[in-house]
């Protein structure tokens, strides 16, 4: 009662899943990602137990293809009611649809991807999905394209019992929060009317607070953006001879901490400082 889809980045660096349906909290039981391993969406009576044989299995070397069918010759329960799909950190991905899966049901895979749905509004919920991803060759951005596919299958009809929740799981070596996990991005809206436009939205602000600045558009901390920026740091109360101390005390009770490179600042975070409540 869920669709999904699995993929990579085109340099293999980044892993995700996307996910919507009818369903609470989707985000907890569908997907599973292990940077430079693959990612797994299990779903349709889901086996959870899925996601880290699933991992396991890639991790070893095993192709999407023999993973699934592993897990599927493996399974003591009904896994013909089961939908699963599965990419590794190379070749293509695969699925795998029950025979007794909610109608309508079924899935693509390709290149680096695989998407799968169940009880959708029809095929081109999946038909939909698999033009917006392969649409979307030119994003560099794995979550944005992953939701851009998402948002396709959305508006195809999606789940035909209506809307619920979506979720987005991103991992890539060493780019999580602060370089200390993996975890690229973990995003869920569990109970939601409009849940996948929703999910977008976290998304941008999740690239604001936590996205790592692009050092092509960095601004040098000199002349009158220096004074300006002193100003309306001391407008907010930090306040100090050192400059760039003074702008991560700021950024820092901001949640922008992601984003300052000393001798420099972020035009996001720019923006962000001369948008501040009380600083003039």
């Amino acid at each position: 009662m869920t669709f999904s889809i699995v993929a990579r980045s085109a340099d293999g660096a980044v892993l995700g899943v996307a996910v919507a349906s009818k369903f609470l909290g989707v985000g907890a039981a569908v997907p599973a990602a292990l940077a430079d391993v693959g990612a797994v969406a299990t779903q349709s009576y889901a086996n959870l137990a899925y996601r880290p044989q699933g991992l396991a299995l890639l991790g070893t070397g095993a192709t999407a293809a023999s993973t699934v069918r592993a897990l599927i010759a493996g399974d003591a329960g009904p896994v013909a009611h089961r939908q699963v799909g599965v990419v590794g950190a190379t070749g293509p991905g695969a699925t795998f649809t029950g025979d007794e899966c909610h109608p309508w049901a079924g899935g693509a895979a390709g290149d680096g991807y695989a998407i799968q749905g169940n009880m959708l509004a029809g095929p081109r919920v999946v038909a939909d999905m698999e033009a917006a991803w392969l649409a979307g060759a030119d994003q560099p951005r794995l979550p944005y394209r992953l939701l851009g596919a998402l948002r396709a299958g959305d508006l195809a009809g999606g789940d035909r019992r209506g809307r619920q929740s979506a979720a987005l799981l991103v991992v890539a070596k060493g780019m999580g929060y602060g370089g200390t996990s993996d975890v690229l991005a973990d995003l869920r809206v569990d109970d939601h009317p409009d849940p996948v436009t929703e999910l977008v939205r976290l998304l941008d602000l999740h690239t604001l607070y936590f996205e790592r600045p692009d050092p092509a558009t960095l601004i040098p901390l000199t002349g009158e953006i220096a004074g300006e920026v002193r100003a309306r740091l001391a407008a907010a109360g930090h306040t100090g001879p050192d400059l760039d101390e003074a702008l991560a005390s700021w950024a820092g009770v901001e949640n922008l901490e992601e984003r300052i490179v000393a001798g420099a600042i972020d035009p996001l975070v720019l923006d962000q400082l001369r948008a501040a409540e009380g600083v003039s």
